[in-house]
């Protein structure tokens, strides 16, 4: 708030006039001594009038902010009675400028953020598609190894059931069968049945009456060659003879047993 002209005008011609008389007392007392004085000794400056109106200046301002600290017109410091609106609008554009490059960094910061949790996410998410997909592949893989492995045992169960095809017979007509399409208990039992009543799955069984010959009772023997010339001392040739017989006669072992209990004497 500005000091009152008339007041800061009354206190600056009050000072004016005091210093006047001073300067005047002065004076005289100056020209006293000067008549007194030795004639070689130079008189003394005079105070002029740029002194004087340095000292006015002075003391006016000096006065103004007196006045104005004493109203509580002015804060306590005398700095802050004579800042220009070039400083307050300078103040303002650094105020400015620095609200603009928190909001740029604050902004930044959350894009980083946003950025970083993106990221995180999209990881997690392969990690579990890459979990599941090794998941179908373990399980893809364990049950090829599961077939593998009942593979290996049935074929190792073949070659011995082939390898003692003359001790047991009828563990080679199973694995045998399969070869057929037959692998069920049901055909397996009607062809147990039926051989069983045939030649008691004897190789060497001969009907002395007609001359069948073998497991199967080949009638004549010589058919079963087609399979093997070896078909009057090997089981086996005797068995793939007598699965293809039934299998172009009657389909299926179950139906060759079946027209065999229905003749009597009996045979297929």
């Amino acid at each position: 708030m500005p000091v009152p002209t008339a007041r800061v005008a009354a206190r600056a011609s009050a000072l004016n006039d005091t210093l006047s008389a001073a300067s005047h007392a002065r004076a005289a007392t100056e020209s006293r001594r000067a008549r007194h004085a030795r004639p070689e000794a130079k008189p003394r400056r005079r105070l002029g009038r740029p002194v004087l109106a340095s000292a006015l200046t002075l003391g006016l301002v000096g006065s103004g902010i007196a006045y104005a600290k004493a109203n509580n017109l002015i804060g306590a410091d005398p700095a802050a009675f004579v800042v220009g609106s070039g400083v307050v609008a300078q103040t303002d554009e650094l105020a400015r400028a620095s609200t603009v490059d928190l909001t740029y960094r604050a902004a930044a910061s959350v894009s980083r953020n946003e950025r970083r949790t993106a990221i995180a996410a999209s990881g997690a998410r392969d990690a579990k598609e890459l979990e599941a997909k090794q998941k179908v592949e373990a399980a893809r893989k364990a049950k090829e190894a599961r077939a593998a492995a009942e593979r290996a045992e049935r074929e190792k169960a073949r070659k011995t059931a082939i390898a003692n095809a003359k001790s047991n017979p009828k563990a080679a007509a199973r694995v045998l069968m399969v070869d057929q399409g037959w692998t069920s208990d049901a055909q397996y039992n009607c062809l147990v049945n039926l051989w069983t009543g045939e030649s008691d799955w004897r190789w060497w069984a001969e009907n002395p009456s007609s001359g069948a010959y073998g497991i199967p009772q080949s009638l004549p023997a010589r058919k079963m060659a087609t399979m093997g010339a070896d078909y009057r001392t090997n089981p086996l040739t005797q068995i793939k003879w007598g699965l293809w017989y039934i299998k172009m006669s009657y389909g299926n072992p179950c139906n060759a047993w079946s027209t065999w209990q229905a003749r009597s004497p009996h045979w297929y």
